[in-house]
């Protein structure tokens, strides 16, 4: 880790620099990561699903000194899309690629040599608990992407208590399938196994095949990770060709889950600690959660009881806290909630009250023993196999399609992916195929809708607002 944070003083990273780190999950991004965080340096860790256009947005907003990347993923060429975009900021490619425009791993460590290991030392120790350690970007209901500014010290206190609830220990070995750029693969994946000398095994993409391999393999004992990653390896018809045994932790990131997933997680997998959670980036991933001896039904149906130290609870409309068994606006305080939105203070005012509470967007309903359960979102946000989507952000791209005059998103169940989006269209000339297709090369993959439905025109309130109940039922009656 010191040769890490050499390397990283030596490129120019100071104290409360923006470094960009955009990558799959590897040992090499939690290294690279390592060393900007010692130097002092804030991580703003980038979707290995974006496009340029989305990623330039987010180096330009906080005037990154440089960004930590591979070459591509998953069929994106990372370079040539800032180039297209005209970005020009330093790159270091990751691992053992080479481009004429980027730093190699190679030369980027070998500038340790410059700097002597007192100075990277005195760094790390100047490094506080108040100190922001990242910006995780998440797509605001406007449409711009927010950054979340979390500290040092939050991450630690959350993930250093989530991870003693979910018994991690010693010898432990973790498949962190969750990607780095979102706290979930990051925090609690390779962070909360340095925390509790867990092995961290990276997997850069999901797939069935592999990852029932390497469970068997590497005599895997937590996994963690959104439904569909369950449900898949459930559901597969080879699993019992692998030996599963050595499972001991399970756990969905998601705040909609099928209750019968966690008895099947627990029966057919043989996992004996199989917990619920919820939280979202502004609260550092972490609002409530269930705990070992609980019951099951309990843990299926709810996403625990607030965490230690954090307070919750549901307000009406005009903001009145609810009694027990009434739905309300879920509402969370204490030291998890973020720091703001970088260079957002008005954005940040809308979600943060003067008392400091985080106002979420999301509705639950709260029993008198104090299990929180999700029962629908005041916004219009839905997630796709674990990533958050907004409308209003996919609306904006399609919206530039030259044949499209008129666009509205909504979330549509999925047996598969929880929810996935639906578009509904005013438009001519156009395809379904060959809209999505075209959407395909503008927006992360898990934004793109699965569904397009051609309208005449959408159903506007007296404010030339978009009324989608109304959408919701036109999809309803045309999947009747």
């Amino acid at each position: 880790m010191i040769e890490s944070v050499r390397a990283a003083i030596a490129f120019g990273v100071g104290p409360g620099d923006r470094v960009a780190i955009w990558a799959p999950n590897s040992a090499d991004w939690i290294v690279a990561a390592l060393g900007v965080l010692g130097a002092g340096g804030i991580l703003v860790p980038l979707n290995t699903r974006f496009k340029g256009a989305e990623a330039a947005y987010i180096l330009r907003k906080t005037d990154a000194k440089g960004v930590l990347m591979v070459s591509g993923f998953a069929g994106n060429d990372y370079i040539s899309m800032l180039q297209a975009e005209r970005v020009e900021v330093p790159i270091v490619l990751i691992g053992s690629g080479s481009d004429e425009h980027a730093v190699t791993w190679s030369d980027y460590i070998a500038g340790a040599a410059a700097v002597n290991e007192a100075e990277a030392r005195a760094r790390i120790a100047a490094v506080g608990p108040n100190n922001l350690s990242d910006i995780m970007f998440t797509s605001g209901t406007t449409g711009a992407p927010k950054g979340v500014m979390l500290t040092h010290g939050q991450s630690l206190r959350a993930f250093g208590y989530l991870a003693d609830v979910l018994t991690f220990r010693p010898g432990d070995r973790y498949l962190v399938i969750p990607p780095f750029f979102h706290t979930f693969g990051y925090k609690c994946g390779w962070m909360a196994c340095m925390l509790n000398g867990v092995c961290a095994i990276p997997k850069a993409m999901f797939d069935a095949d592999s990852v029932l391999r390497i469970l068997s393999d590497e005599r895997v004992s937590i996994l963690l990770g959104p439904p569909t990653l369950f449900a898949d390896l459930i559901r597969h018809p080879r699993r019992q060709e692998f030996d599963l045994s050595r499972m001991r932790v399970a756990a969905c990131g998601a705040a909609n889950v099928p209750p019968p997933l966690y008895a099947q997680v627990r029966d057919e997998l043989g996992v004996s600690v199989v917990l619920s959670a919820y939280g979202l980036t502004e609260a550092t991933s972490l609002a409530t959660n269930s705990a070992p001896g609980d019951a099951m039904e309990d843990i299926a149906d709810s996403v625990g009881r607030p965490a230690r130290d954090i307070e919750i609870k549901l307000v009406d409309e005009v903001g009145t806290e609810v009694p027990a068994g009434e739905p309300g606006e879920v509402l969370v305080r204490g030291y998890n909630v973020m720091r703001g939105y970088w260079g957002d203070p008005a954005a940040t005012s809308e979600v943060i009250d003067v008392d400091g509470w985080l106002h979420t967007g999301d509705i639950g309903i709260m029993n008198a023993r104090g299990f929180l359960k999700i029962v629908d979102r005041k916004k219009d946000m839905y997630i796709v196999g674990g990533f958050n989507v907004y409308p209003a952000e996919v609306e904006r791209v399609m919206g530039q399609h030259a044949e499209v005059s008129d666009v509205a998103v909504i979330g549509v169940p999925d047996e598969r992916m929880g929810e996935v989006g639906a578009a509904f269209v005013v438009g001519k000339n156009l395809t379904e195929q060959a809209l999505i297709s075209w959407a395909r090369e503008r927006m992360a993959n898990f934004k793109v809708p699965r569904y397009v439905h051609f309208v005449d025109e959408l159903p506007r309130n007296s404010s030339m607002k978009v009324i989608k109940p109304r959408l919701r039922e036109l999809w309803r009656a045309r999947s009747d």
